[in-house]
């Protein structure tokens, strides 16, 4: 056959498949299938807000969150700063005015830790005391224990490892807080 002819051939074959195809899409849409039903949509969404405590302790909880993880920032680098100071007066004569004033750091550092630890204690307590927010307490118990295990490193004069505890604290609100309904629903 010449070329011509293949063309006219080919031609005609796909004419001949167009047509099928057309006539089964026509069959298709003729057939009547089952629809599902649709399933009904709820057209009133009434966002519940957690209760007032709930929401309150939220906010304290987010607030203490935002203390502990400042100042453990700030911690951090006085720490290492007052133990090298502590180890440096061991070892060398040092100025009385620096030894005074890492006296002076330490006990501030003190103050601090402990004016934490009795926030955590009164957050800790809400918790226990409160009936709406006692399914909560288990992820936030402890704070005060964590709390004081910082306070007596720092006492020890092992400021370093009172950040440790203090991280410890740090994690359990963040658990707090996940647990917490948020109030923006």
């Amino acid at each position: 056959m010449n070329r011509r002819g293949d063309d006219q051939t080919m031609r005609s074959l796909i004419l001949a498949l167009t047509s099928v195809m057309l006539l089964a899409g026509i069959a298709d849409a003729q057939r009547t299938r089952p629809r599902p039903t649709p399933t009904p949509r709820r057209t009133t969404t009434t966002s519940k807000l957690p209760p007032l405590d709930v929401r309150a302790a939220r906010v304290k909880v987010s607030n203490q969150l935002y203390n502990v993880d400042q100042f453990v920032i700030k911690l951090v680098p006085i720490a290492q700063n007052i133990e090298a100071m502590d180890r440096e007066i061991m070892t060398k004569k040092v100025k009385k005015e620096l030894i005074d004033l890492n006296q002076a750091n330490k006990k501030k550092v003190l103050t601090a830790i402990s004016t934490l630890r009795g926030a955590l204690t009164t957050l800790e307590s809400e918790f226990r005391a409160k009936p709406a927010l006692s399914r909560y307490l288990v992820t936030v118990q402890g704070i005060t224990t964590l709390a004081t295990q910082a306070e007596d490193a720092a006492i020890a004069g092992k400021f370093v490892s009172s950040v440790d505890p203090l991280r410890q604290v740090s994690t359990k609100l963040n658990n707090t807080l996940a647990a917490m309904p948020n109030a923006e629903l």
